[in-house]
């Protein structure tokens, strides 16, 4: 894998919401992706994307993701 926008390293705990956007914890890249319908091939970033680290902005080996009702994110931030 690699770390541009359209590339993901060892994805981990893929979600798609009911609009169909896909969500992903992108372990090796220390972030989590988002992927809208009808968008280009390159993702956003929505959390981490810093660097390893233990930072306020940054993710230890991210491994899985989900959401609760009210649209809150919950990542697993597996070495943090």
């Amino acid at each position: 894998g690699g770390s541009a926008l359209t590339q993901l390293s060892l994805p981990y705990g893929i979600f798609v919401d009911t609009l169909g956007t896909l969500y992903t914890a992108d372990c090796y890249n220390n972030r989590v992706m988002r992927w809208t319908l009808g968008e280009n091939k390159q993702g956003t970033v929505i959390v981490g994307g810093n660097g390893y680290g233990a930072g306020a902005n940054q993710l230890g080996i991210p491994t899985g993701l989900s959401f609760d009702r009210r649209g809150n994110l919950y990542v697993v931030d597996n070495n943090n």
